[in-house]
């Protein structure tokens, strides 16, 4: 890994809290850091970028180009900064950032157009493949109640009612076009998720009633779980076909949750911490395929977390040689292609980044939002490179803007962690995945490589 030389109006991002190597020939390119690369790294201190900016020499030549620049060339000095980019600087960034700049990132305008969806949860309900506004009429006020409850004190519970009051006239008005939306195989749970939410809903009326601020949160999260249930069984079945190389992978065509359960190390406040985690086939079903049948393989149990600066949590890189899945039955490596979903798509980009495809103002269903957002790591200049390893984002707001950074569409997101996510922020290198069960959604794994012998 290498520092990013970053414009002289951003002092304070220079960094992005990296590792960096100790050999410090290799050249600088933009894009994410080769997560797979097997390195011995030395640590800087995660505590202050001002100390970090103080270890990069900045090329003189560099700095008679950026005496004055542009807007729009300090969003884009923004969103490259958390590029975590391999080797140390030198001339070539220049003449590469060139030639990448121009076409690589849109207007800010663009970008930011409107608030970013950021709760993990949030951007798995509207990643689903459904069309149905009814349903969405009831869930965006019910989500509004977040955005209600920062205001102080029980002026809050104001804006909470309102947001309820809304959210019922809408289930009312739409609650005929809600049911006939449900796939036929599942309309029966489905309604019952219908009665529970309509239920819950008048609860929640009776807790603002009562003044109960603090018991608002944890009901709005029940509720929207059963928005999220009943948006679910309205898919019915997978919506596209895999391409056909990839058609006898691993793939998952649905959804399925994990919990991974990381023993932690000195950390007497921490020691056993349980993540759960949601995997999204709807929208990359060959990354969260190949996934799942490791996990079934029991590859990741007793695996260190190998990775953990502040930026990003890694883990998949097996002992020895190999920097991947080496399956038994076959004695080679399994790679997995690039895979996008943006939006307006039905089937995802496979092999290509957005840029590559000349997609720069496309948004993915899967976006780098949230906080653990969980993706598959692959070679730089390797498209298709992906195997074993994966990252979870841990997102700050300054290096890696929502809708408007570097990662999105260059690597493939599969899902988000929705529990205990906070405290991905406390792992540390060596920390113990003790083990990662799925505990549902196993049914939606199709060709599982994990039941052949061997």
């Amino acid at each position: 890994m290498s520092s990013f030389i970053c414009h002289q109006s951003y002092p304070s991002i220079c960094s992005s809290r990296h590792a960096f190597p100790i050999n410090p020939t290799t050249s600088t390119h933009l894009g994410f850091p080769n997560l797979r690369q097997k390195a011995q790294f030395r640590s800087l201190s995660p505590r202050c970028l001002s100390e970090i900016t103080s270890h990069i020499d900045i090329d003189p030549l560099d700095k008679q180009k950026k005496k004055s620049f542009s807007m729009k060339e300090c969003a884009i000095s923004i969103a490259l900064a958390i590029g975590l980019i391999v080797g140390e600087p030198s001339l070539s960034w220049q003449r590469e950032a060139q030639a990448v700049t121009p076409p690589a990132l849109p207007d800010l305008a663009v970008l930011i157009s409107g608030p970013p969806i950021k709760d993990p949860e949030a951007l798995l309900r509207y990643a689903l493949p459904i069309d149905n506004k009814a349903v969405r009429e009831v869930q965006k006020p019910l989500e509004d109640i977040t955005d209600s409850l920062k205001v102080a004190g029980l002026k809050a519970l104001d804006s909470v009612e309102r947001n309820i009051k809304q959210a019922s006239r809408a289930y009312k008005n739409g609650k005929s076009l809600i049911i006939s939306g449900l796939a036929e195989s599942k309309k029966e749970h489905g309604i019952q998720l219908l009665d529970k939410l309509e239920t819950g809903m008048d609860e929640l009326q009776q807790i603002v009633e009562n003044k109960d601020r603090d018991g608002v949160a944890p009901k709005q999260k029940e509720l929207l779980r059963y928005v999220g249930g009943v948006e679910e069984d309205m898919v019915d079945g997978f919506p596209y076909e895999v391409p056909e190389e990839y058609r006898t992978m691993p793939l998952l065509k649905g959804r399925a949750v994990v919990e991974m359960k990381v023993k932690v190390k000195d950390n007497p406040n921490l020691q056993d911490c349980l993540f759960r985690i949601v995997l999204d086939g709807y929208n990359a079903p060959v990354t969260a395929g190949n996934f799942v049948d490791l996990v079934e393989r029991r590859f990741y149990d007793g695996m260190e977390i190998q990775r953990a600066d502040g930026f990003v949590v890694q883990t998949g890189d097996p002992e020895g040689p190999a920097e991947g899945f080496i399956d038994p039955s076959t004695e080679k490596p399994r790679t997995i292609p690039l895979e996008i979903m943006a939006e307006g798509e039905k089937v995802p980009f496979y092999g290509e980044t957005l840029e590559e495809l000349g997609l720069y103002k496309a948004q993915t269903k899967l976006p780098f939002n949230a906080f653990g957002t969980m993706a598959m790591a692959r070679e730089e200049f390797e498209n298709n490179s992906g195997s074993s390893q994966i990252f979870w984002l841990l997102k700050e707001s300054e290096l890696t803007p929502s809708n408007a950074n570097i990662l999105d569409g260059r690597y493939a997101v599969f899902g988000y962690v929705t529990d205990n996510q906070d405290f991905l922020a406390d792992l540390k290198v060596g920390d113990v995945i003790e083990s990662v069960q799925i505990v549902s959604g196993l049914d939606n794994l199709v060709n599982p490589t994990y039941k052949i012998a061997g």
